[in-house]
């Protein structure tokens, strides 16, 4: 195992500190035990935005690591013990079997949600979590993830069967429809994100994913450029988008990713 050679496709310098930190901190606690670390999200898919996004990481672990270095980890990366210098801190801990393997199921070893802007979670029992978000994030990781520590993204984490991916898809759509806990901003670039994904098969940014759907879909165009505009602030400051609106878009989206779920036999 050896270290990727600086921060890949220029990784925000305002993280590198934290980052190189966070690597140390985890080679430390999970030693020859540790199999790779790879940088998701914003930051695989380049559109990290300092002040607003999240730090998401997905870390592959050997299944030997002992029993305790889950929790050990949580506690040495935790906020502020670890001051995080962005909105969040999203990790996840997977073991080598599982990770190496098509899966539609959560599967953690660990869920870490740390940071100024986030509610702390430190999950080892992936039993209590709904396994759709964690789905979405390995097939990113498969088809995007920059390599902060160890091999390839793909040698490191399976993709899951389409099948799969677009179960999860669908079932984010339906929990952005609620709309609890989520801005409205990111509900409706999420939903053009999952549309570009169902037609094309591609995890692309949120903003690369607004710009095809408004190219393609015109009705749509002031509520897609307002959450746009909202994404682009700091989250404090993200702008209020007309609730009817946004359900009206979901309800198209849920229709297009049924429409792929359908025929994939999801």
């Amino acid at each position: 195992m050896t270290p990727a050679s600086g921060p890949p496709r220029s990784l925000p310098t305002e993280l590198h500190s934290y980052l190189q930190e966070l690597l140390r901190r985890t080679r430390a606690v999970c030693g020859d035990h540790l199999v790779g670390v790879l940088a998701v999200g914003s930051l695989a898919l380049g559109d990290y935005r300092h002040g607003r996004s999240d730090i998401d990481l997905t870390v592959v672990v050997e299944p030997s690591l002992p029993g305790s270095a889950p929790h050990d980890l949580a506690g040495t990366l935790a906020h502020p013990a670890l001051p995080c210098p962005a909105a969040g801190l999203e990790l996840v801990v997977y073991g080598a079997d599982f990770a190496r393997r098509p899966s539609g199921e959560a599967g953690y070893l660990l869920d870490l949600n740390t940071g100024p802007s986030l509610p702390d979670r430190a999950d080892t029992d992936p039993a209590r979590s709904p396994a759709f978000w964690y789905v979405i994030d390995r097939s990113i990781a498969h088809h995007t993830g920059l390599p902060l520590l160890g091999g390839p993204a793909r040698d490191l984490v399976a993709a899951p069967d389409r099948r799969d991916v677009l179960a999860a898809v669908r079932a984010s759509v339906v929990e952005h429809s609620g709309g609890e806990g989520h801005l409205a901003d990111n509900r409706v670039l999420n939903g053009c994100r999952a549309v570009v994904f169902c037609r094309t098969g591609r995890w692309v940014a949120k903003r690369t994913a607004a710009r095809e759907i408004v190219a393609a879909e015109e009705r749509f165009r002031p509520l897609v450029d307002a959450a746009v505009h909202s994404f682009e602030r700091p989250r404090a400051l993200a702008v209020a988008l007309p609730d009817a609106d946004v359900r009206t878009f979901l309800g198209w989206v849920r229709e297009r990713v049924e429409e792929a779920a359908r025929t994939a036999g999801a």
